[in-house]
């Protein structure tokens, strides 16, 4: 094994370099992963560009690999092996607190970066921190003794599971914060990983109807909305949204709105309210939004909706996607559609925010090339 270890540090907003980090030591609690796929998502687009705390950061927060060395605790704490294929989730809980002792290690304050100024989370970890290698944007990725790991299924490949995170993203949000279930009425807004990922889990669920919402740009996406389930897909530059939707659904409405869209604006969220049935619906959004002027909390009120936040998955939810990549039910290959090696980090988070490239959906970036 060498000696140093090449990673893509973002240095400032927008800015990334390659450096070389010294291969860190293994405790006997920890280990070593040798990436090979980091996916690429639209948070990172936001924190490319508009760094939250002070660089350098190996980004990268989607991760695959298979472990390099390990200790021996570390082995038999979480039943894995060296050569073993992982996923390794970006929560870093302490697993003493309530919320970790209750599963939901997502919302520790050991990995809150927003409110914890020393936090541990895979692509938000400055690297100055000991062990260094704290996101996926590198050849190698240190693994402490409480990172949460996935064993990958055998004969599911090291890029089709880097899909797992926009994939359990969307079953976390779909059926545990959207209750989406058996003849649910569904629309989702955007057609981006995360959306497309949820027409998947809507499906799974046994929702009867499935709509999709997107722009022109959306084109390409849209098709593959259809192709992954959705029973129908809406351009909403070419027409009405809403008239569509009650045409679709008989004058329905839809009973959950799953909001992918990312800080659009406002619209979004006043078709989703609209659009939802008279009684009981619920939305889930991302909340991107900084401030909601003339929020229509009255027609909230008055038909009983339910407004629920969007925030990653639980481990339930990487399971269950991890079996439905392994069980070949769903095309889930053509989400993955663009790739790039170490050197190219700038352009493959660029192409995701769609500065460059077109039609892109999941970008895979290969700290070790294409034979990674």
């Amino acid at each position: 094994m060498a000696d140093q270890v090449l990673a893509a540090v973002r240095t400032g907003p927008g800015i990334t370099e390659l450096r070389e980090f010294a291969m860190p030591d293994v405790p006997e609690d920890g280990a070593l992963l040798k990436v090979e796929v980091a996916g690429i998502c639209g948070t990172d687009v936001k924190m490319y560009a508009k760094p939250p705390f002070p660089d350098p950061v190996i980004m990268g927060h989607e991760n695959v690999g298979v472990i390099a060395k390990a200790g021996r605790a570390f082995t038999e704490r979480k039943g894995l092996a060296e050569g073993d294929r992982i996923f390794v989730e970006h929560y870093v809980g302490c697993f003493r607190c309530d919320w970790c002792q209750a599963g939901e290690y997502r919302h520790c304050e050991l990995t809150d970066w927003r409110t914890n100024p020393d936090a541990r989370r895979y692509g938000y970890t400055s690297a100055d921190k000991p062990g260094h290698l704290w996101g996926g944007f590198s050849q190698y990725l240190y693994l402490p003794w409480n990172a949460v790991t996935h064993r990958v299924p055998d004969g599911v490949s090291a890029e089709l599971a880097g899909l797992v995170t926009p994939l359990s993203n969307g079953i976390e949000w779909a059926l545990n914060a959207g209750g989406v279930g058996f003849a649910s009425t569904v629309l989702i807004q955007g057609p981006g990983q995360q959306g497309l990922s949820q027409v998947v889990a809507c499906k799974q669920a046994g929702a009867s109807t499935i709509i999709v919402t997107g722009t022109t740009r959306d084109t390409a996406r849209l098709e593959l909305a259809k192709v992954l389930g959705a029973d129908a897909v809406i351009d909403v530059q070419q027409e009405d949204p809403l008239t569509r939707i009650m045409e679709i659904t008989g004058g329905s409405g839809v009973d959950v709105v799953l909001d992918c869209t990312a800080g659009a604006g406002t619209a979004p969220v006043l078709l989703g309210i609209d659009a939802l049935k008279r009684r009981e619906g619920v939305m889930v959004v991302q909340g991107e939004l900084a401030a909601f002027p003339d929020f229509p909390l009255k027609k909230i009120t008055e038909k009983a909706i339910t407004i629920r936040s969007a925030r990653g998955h639980g481990y339930r939810a990487v399971e269950l996607a991890l079996g439905q990549l392994a069980s070949g039910r769903f095309p889930l290959e053509r989400l993955s559609t663009h790739s790039f090696g170490l050197a190219d980090v700038d352009r493959a988070i660029r192409a995701v925010g769609g500065e460059v490239e077109e039609d892109v959906v999941h970008v895979s970036l290969l700290p070790w090339g294409v034979a990674a």
